[in-house]
């Protein structure tokens, strides 16, 4: 078929400084089994050769050119401006961060529900997260889904089908009437991008693998998963739009399950021994700006709520606190390899298929680990906290939590 009666897709790429991945995602893009599409790479100021890189893909291909910014741009306005080159002549457009990269089928299956429904104005898809397949939520075969329903379910359920950017194909048209199109105030500006363009539009989903987001050290992704940004997003999201997809039973029940997770998990890092400044500056700064407001003794009242918690389930809590622990000495050990090494994800565990015969792994039924968890140190801290709770609570907020 000719290609000029193809719809244009204009595929967009903000790098700074990734010229170790910036290749193998220029690759993906040329490995498309869709053709019809012109391609920006822009570049933020980098100085590890990305630009070069870049250039050299363009100067053989006429579809691709390169846009360098004159000063350095922090993420989202990069963001931004990427989104800025895509073509007029585009029906979609799709971002493609420069550490990640999409299967060969990705445009073609896209393209293929939202040229099927003329209501949709985003496509999503499973995505692989290094070894994990994210982004389920929706039974099959649901390509179509309304816009409002699939924000009620993040709302109400928690389910998050969007992705990150990578994840998405974007209409064009939405893009550009939307200047700035993210949010250049919200870290997870890709999540209330969707929410917000839902609004008035449906939502397409294809039930295959088509992006692959890579996780290393140092990036926007793994800084985010460090912090745990997104809890804050979700709340950002729930009090600015949560009213126009929810009654107001449900908003209101929403927002009081939402703040008391949010204190939860606060009061969760507080016993792991969370005290670096710029997490609790961070999480203080949401809190406020959100009209909750940051308390301590709402955050006292969170954690002894947690002791309470450990006395009835003491295999919960001594689990939680072994994961913060080993997270955080895993982190180390990244750090000390170096980062050619995979970077810890704190959302999750990596498959191991030799994890069953490693030497150590505890192989008792859960049964017996339950009975036996409350020995040795951790248990001792339990009965101690149980015991003292309200002094030791009083105790770690002075000594790390920020003041109200």
């Amino acid at each position: 078929m000719d290609s000029r009666l193809l719809p244009l897709v204009s595929i967009v790429t903000p790098v700074y400084n990734d010229a170790a991945n910036l290749a193998e995602c220029i690759e993906s893009v040329l490995a498309q089994t869709y053709q019809n599409w012109d391609y920006t790479i822009v570049d933020n100021c980098s100085t590890d050769g990305s630009v070069e890189i870049a250039r050299r893909y363009a100067a053989k291909d006429s579809r691709i050119r390169v846009h360098e910014n004159e000063h350095f741009l922090r993420a989202i306005p990069n963001h931004n401006v990427a989104l800025r080159q895509i073509s007029p002549e585009s029906k979609y457009c799709k971002i493609v961060f420069a550490d990640d990269w999409i299967f060969p089928q990705c445009l073609e299956q896209m393209l293929s529900v939202a040229e099927e429904h003329p209501s949709v104005g985003i496509v999503g898809a499973y995505g692989l997260q290094e070894h994990e397949v994210m982004w389920a939520g929706l039974p099959y075969p649901s390509s179509l889904v309304s816009g409002r329903a699939v924000c009620r379910k993040l709302f109400l359920d928690g389910m998050y089908v969007f992705g990150t950017s990578t994840s998405v194909l974007y209409r064009s048209d939405l893009v550009r009437s939307r200047d700035p199109f993210y949010n250049e105030a919200n870290l997870h500006a890709d999540m209330e991008a969707c929410v917000v363009l839902l609004k008035t539009c449906d939502f397409g989903f294809v039930h295959q693998i088509l992006t692959f987001k890579r996780m290393r050290l140092g990036s926007l992704g793994t800084i985010t998963e460090d912090l745990n940004t997104l809890i804050a997003g979700h709340l950002h999201n729930l009090l600015t739009h949560g009213s126009e997809f929810l009654t107001k039973k449900e908003y209101e029940g929403c927002l009081h399950r939402s703040v008391c997770e949010y204190y939860n998990f606060l009061a969760v890092s507080l016993m792991q021994g969370r005290r670096d400044k710029k997490f609790w500056d961070y999480h203080k700064r949401k809190l406020t700006e959100a009209g909750v407001g940051f308390g301590r003794f709402r955050l006292a009242r969170a954690a002894l709520a947690r002791l309470c918690r450990a006395v009835l389930s003491p295999y919960e809590t001594i689990h939680t606190l072994r994961k913060g622990r080993n997270l955080a000495v895993a982190q180390v050990a990244n750090e000390t390899v170096g980062a050619s090494q995979s970077p810890v994800r704190a959302s999750g565990i990596r498959w191991d298929k030799d994890a069953q015969s490693r030497p150590g792994r505890n192989t008792e039924p859960e049964a017996v680990q339950k009975r036996n968890c409350t020995r040795g140190p951790e248990g001792d801290a339990i009965r101690a906290g149980t015991e003292n709770g309200t002094r030791k609570v009083e105790k770690a907020l002075g000594s790390g939590a920020p003041s109200k």
